[in-house]
């Protein structure tokens, strides 16, 4: 039992290094990290090694993430985005299962999105990602995209706007993943708290200990709900941060 509903967040070296008075130690993070991709190519692996003409659940699986992924890219960046859907499938699954990971009981899981570092790792990639693409294929013509089609007495207060909206994407897009995976964690560390205290409390208080039970159990189904909705979200808003690169204001 942790000892508070933050010690799940801690980052502790599994393997100690540092070079040049810089720490690069491996960290349980970075072992969480590796083994959500691990698991992802080893998925992804296994449901394509049989090919067959009717699919496993794997393969069922698989294809049906890939199809998600390649519609949500056409509804959203057009036939265009589909250059990028490498890129794109990558990150939503990433972000799927390192959520989800964080949500299995007994392994003693680190949840790696509920580091802001990570999630504004993810974010600033995505960022500039759109930037190059915008800047290769406009070149100058990007600065449009600050630019809204408005009367011109309007353009001193929108064209601000525009920008500051535009430099505030990587915050928002990695402060919403890592808030709402952190605080439904912390939620199920509070819960859990309530249910050991009130059960060792014995008596009547014994009782008492069903209801946080209940709640964390109503609180488990709704982050395996928010678990993919944020990844949904990160994907769909990569979508179309480069619909915007790629189109500016033409579609």
């Amino acid at each position: 039992m942790a000892a508070g509903p933050m010690e799940q967040f801690e980052i502790h070296p599994i393997v100690p290094l540092e070079i040049g008075g810089i720490d690069i130690s491996f960290t349980n993070s970075s072992l969480w990290m590796c083994i959500v991709v691990g698991s992802i190519s080893l998925f992804l692996m296994v449901a394509a090694s049989s090919r067959a003409v009717v699919p496993g659940r794997l393969q069922s699986i698989a294809e049906l993430s890939y199809n998600f992924v390649a519609d949500m890219i056409r509804s959203s960046a057009g036939s265009a985005g589909l250059k990028f859907f490498p890129f794109i499938y990558a990150l939503f699954l990433f972000v799927l299962m390192a959520n989800l990971f964080g949500l299995v009981p007994f392994i003693h899981a680190f949840t790696v999105t509920s580091h802001i570092i990570v999630t504004l790792a993810l974010a600033l990639s995505v960022f500039l990602l759109v930037i190059l693409v915008g800047v290769f294929k406009h070149g100058f013509r990007f600065l449009k995209l600050f630019v809204p089609d408005v009367p011109w007495i309007m353009l001193p207060l929108l064209v601000p706007i525009e920008v500051i909206s535009f430099l505030s994407r990587p915050l928002s897009l990695s402060v919403r993943l890592f808030a709402n995976m952190l605080a439904g964690h912390i939620m199920l560390s509070v819960f859990g708290g309530f249910v050991v205290s009130l059960a060792a409390a014995g008596g009547a208080l014994s009782v008492l200990s069903i209801a946080p039970l209940l709640a964390i159990i109503g609180v488990s189904a709704l982050e395996f709900l928010v678990a993919f909705l944020q990844a949904y979200v990160f994907a769909i808003l990569t979508c179309i941060y480069l619909n915007d690169a790629l189109h500016l204001h033409d579609h």
